[in-house]
């Protein structure tokens, strides 16, 4: 990768670049990415990365901010997204496209040059410019402006230094057992996301082979695979992979309808291994038999030689983190980390089974629980200590760019020169160490009468009910109950449409009375089954026929909810739902 990555350095050098000055990627998750960062990171040029999904006036503000000048997209993101927003990026000057076509770029403004990344290294690799050199960055030089989508407003840049980078994937590749030239990694996550890139990185510096996929390729099933045709898990058989929650859960719900499609013999047989299976692994016993005979199908979904999972991005439900464990006869190291810690924080020991935790601090941090007394969480809880999870180490970020109040907020250094990030999420501690999220500062809403609603919880309780594909949960302060609005999965809406004999499009059902009802009864069945409080379970409902997804701006790029976009999204039926209707 050097000479590649020190060509493109070159290169971008002789247009003009100049160390510590931004320079920005925009770009779907391919190695043409990575090889540029490794660029960027070479040539002290700090990288500015945005998430593909971000809408127009969302990437403007970031390159503005930024004081960009040049820029490194693909062929399809310049002529959707970027394009249309040229002019009022002013300072923009050069677009480097990660494509090999077409080389010649009409109808673009003046004073706007479009280059290929190739003819940019070949610029790179003349004697002249190789001669040049480069300007080594220092440890605290920052490497990445990483903005964050934020579940509120405008994006946030997060300021990663290269010394956080270090700290960051040392902590993760220590999670991790015998990483080494043997392992492959299957990249489809947004490199623009912590997460992915951190990832990698530990894969980069551990000599590990990657291939490059999308959501729609992943596996046999997926959308964008011909029926008959192989998914990419198949043809490239990784040996770790990284998954956020919502693709978890996809693959789990199809795994499931395959089961009930069974005949009665098989699917009893699948029961009995299942349950078989989780009883070993609790007491620590492996099921050679079992994944020979029964889970070797499931396992293969995903290549076949997976030997670990690491999950991140949202928590994952018990139900998806067993099935997981089980089926895919691998361990899931669940962990939580944050774009302003660079990703680390914690990651679970591969051989813990036990579910809804994330694991003990890595090697590169502290974490301690602050009291949150409003929230009612205290260090001095029994039986767990709780409270707001705070992360110092040298994987703290240096913080957000160009926001001083929000850094004098959000960051602190202590008497011993370490830096804290407060993440607004309550966590307690378990007494062997481990970390459990249990709830979300920001989720917090209080009733009319006084009761304090956590959103997340109720919605992560009520994920796990299969007539739930997503959930959002809202409550007003002036009003007694909670409401939610509803994605359902169409194959279970189906079945109770049919069960009750209630015809019509999907469009129909979903806009259906009857059909909220009978969704109501079922989701405030399973609420009370998981031991929510009365006035915790919403009271009224709205089924989306639309799934959410980054595009429709109503989720993150990590398909966490936007509260305020599905607020607005959702207005008239809130109005209706509070107005007695």
């Amino acid at each position: 990768m050097e000479p590649i990555s020190s060509r493109l350095g070159s290169g971008l050098s002789s247009l003009g670049q100049r160390p510590k000055n931004n320079i920005a990627i925009f770009c779907e998750t391919r190695a043409e990415w990575i090889i540029a960062a490794q660029a960027c990171f070479m040539y002290n040029f700090p990288l500015v990365t945005l998430y593909s999904t971000l809408g127009g006036p969302a990437i403007a503000h970031g390159l503005n901010e930024a004081q960009v000048t040049h820029i490194i997209t693909s062929r399809e993101l310049l002529e959707t997204r970027l394009k249309a927003i040229l002019r009022e990026v002013p300072r923009l000057q050069h677009i480097i496209v990660v494509d090999n076509t077409p080389t010649t770029w009409l109808g673009y403004p003046r004073g706007i040059s479009v280059h290929n990344m190739s003819a940019v290294q070949e610029l790179g690799a003349k004697p002249e410019n190789v001669a040049r050199g480069r300007q080594q960055p220092l440890p605290s030089d920052i490497a990445v402006i990483m903005y964050t989508s934020g579940s509120t407003g405008i994006p946030k840049g997060v300021m990663i230094s290269h010394s956080n980078i270090i700290a960051g994937i040392t902590g993760m590749a220590e999670r991790i057992p015998n990483l080494s030239e043997e392992d492959t990694y299957i990249g489809y996550l947004p490199l623009a996301h912590v997460l992915e890139l951190s990832a990698e990185l530990v894969c980069v510096s551990h000599g590990c082979r990657i291939g490059y996929s999308s959501p729609q390729t992943l596996a046999d099933q997926s959308t964008k695979i011909k029926k008959g045709s192989k998914g990419d898990t198949s043809v490239l058989q990784p040996t770790l992979m990284a998954a956020v929650p919502e693709i978890m859960d996809r693959i789990y719900k199809n795994v499931m309808t395959k089961v009930e499609e069974m005949n009665h013999v098989q699917r009893t047989l699948f029961t009995l291994a299942y349950n078989y299976k989780l009883e070993q692994l609790a007491k620590g016993y492996s099921t050679p038999l079992c994944d020979k005979l029964v889970f070797r199908k499931v396992r293969s979904l995903l290549g076949g030689r997976t030997r670990v999972l690491l999950s991140g991005g949202a928590p994952l439900s018990a139900a998806t983190q067993r099935f997981m464990n089980v089926c895919f006869c691998c361990p899931v190291g669940q962990g939580y980390g944050l774009t302003e810690t660079c990703g680390a924080g914690t990651i679970s020991e591969l051989w813990d089974y036990s579910t809804g935790r994330v694991g003990g601090p890595l090697v590169c941090c502290e974490i301690k629980l602050k009291d949150w007394v409003e929230g009612g969480y205290r260090s001095t809880d029994k039986p767990h200590p709780r409270g707001e999870i705070l992360i110092g180490g040298p994987n703290v970020t240096m913080g957000y760019y160009k926001n001083q109040a929000k850094n004098q907020e959000d960051f602190c250094v202590d008497e011993n020169g370490q830096r804290w990030f407060c993440t607004g999420d309550i966590g307690e501690f378990h007494d062997d160490g481990c970390l459990k999220i249990i709830d979300r500062k920001k989720d917090l809403v209080k009733l009319q009468a006084g009761e304090y609603v956590s959103l997340g919880k109720v919605e992560a309780m009520l994920k796990n009910c299969p007539l739930v594909d997503n959930i959002c949960a809202y409550a007003n302060s002036d009003e007694t109950y909670v409401i939610g609005f509803v994605v359902p999965n169409q194959k279970q809406l189906l079945a109770l449409a049919d069960q009750y004999r209630i015809r019509g499009s999907w469009e129909e059902l979903c806009n259906n009375k009857a059909m909220e009802e009978l969704v109501l009864k079922v989701i405030t069945e399973a609420a009370l089954a998981a031991q929510l409080e009365r006035f915790e379970i919403p009271r009224k409902i709205r089924l989306s026929p639309e799934p959410w997804t980054p595009e429709t701006g109503l989720v993150t790029d990590a398909f966490k909810l936007k509260r305020k976009e599905l607020k607005t999204h959702y207005q008239a039926d809130i109005e209706r739902m509070y107005g007695g209707k």
